[in-house]
């Protein structure tokens, strides 16, 4: 398993890379074709860390989970939506709530990232596609939701598309967690196991309308029923392999 990360320099430059015990091994980009070190070496702790990449398009699932769903039928066709690239927020960023607009709360997800172009795939295809996975927050205004007959302001304002903090390959897609914490008490826990549409499944069924491109992102839905969240809280999501994605509501 490699775990790509994204970051700034000190001097204000970007860069992509391979994180391995602290340190980032540069790679040039683009990645998708495999690692290309460039020989450079930089200590974590003296980088910023950026959304581990820049995707194009970003397609969420809704309503993936049972657990989710509360006793409802699953959607069929399933509910997709989009988010917003202005929308991205990357580690440590602060998560700004939009005033108006009443209950906030987080969805911690597994994240699909694309590696290659894909429009049409069969479910192998699809599944040899998949770059690897990240974390992922589909914060949500519940209100702006219900109250909406789409939901392009409860879960597109400006920071609510939050991921990272890094690309983990080579994981097994049913073999991947999700947890969420709000001030370290578990909140949200969920396995790709348990997910109603799987990941090859999401990947083929997005594909046959859309065309998709290395980088980009499919959220694959949440678990359980996440608590609001409020100004100073903090959230925690991790996916197996990837790490922590750590963000405060301003």
């Amino acid at each position: 398993m490699a775990n790509f990360v994204r970051f700034e320099r000190q001097d204000g430059s970007i860069a992509t890379g391979m994180l391995e015990d602290g340190t980032i091994r540069v790679v040039a980009e683009p990645i998708w074709d495999g690692p290309k070190p460039t020989g450079e070496t930089i200590a974590l702790d003296s980088v910023r860390l950026l959304p581990p990449c820049e995707p194009r398009s970003i397609v969420c699932v809704g309503l993936n989970y049972s657990s989710h769903l509360q006793g409802r039928p699953a959607p069929d066709p399933p509910t997709l939506f989009f988010k917003p690239l202005s929308s991205i927020s990357g580690p440590e960023d602060t998560i700004v709530l939009p005033e108006g607009c009443g209950r906030v709360d987080p969805e911690g997800e597994i994240v699909i990232v694309i590696g290659r172009k894909l429009k049409n795939a069969s479910r192998a295809e699809a599944q040899a596609g998949i770059f690897g996975y990240t974390a992922g927050n589909d914060v949500s205004a519940r209100e702006w939701q219900q109250k909406d007959g789409q939901w392009w302001r409860a879960k597109g304002s400006d920071t609510f598309g939050v991921f990272g903090p890094t690309i983990a390959t080579t994981m097994p897609y049913d073999a991947l967690e999700v947890v969420t914490r709000v001030n370290g008490a578990e909140v949200q826990r969920g396995h790709s196991t348990e997910l109603i549409r799987d990941i090859p499944e999401i990947v083929r069924y997005v594909s046959a309308v859309m065309t998709l491109l290395p980088g980009d992102l499919i959220y694959t839905g949440t678990p359980g029923s996440p608590p609001a969240v409020k100004s100073g809280d903090i959230i925690e999501i991790e996916v197996t392999g990837v790490g922590v994605l750590r963000n405060q509501v301003a």
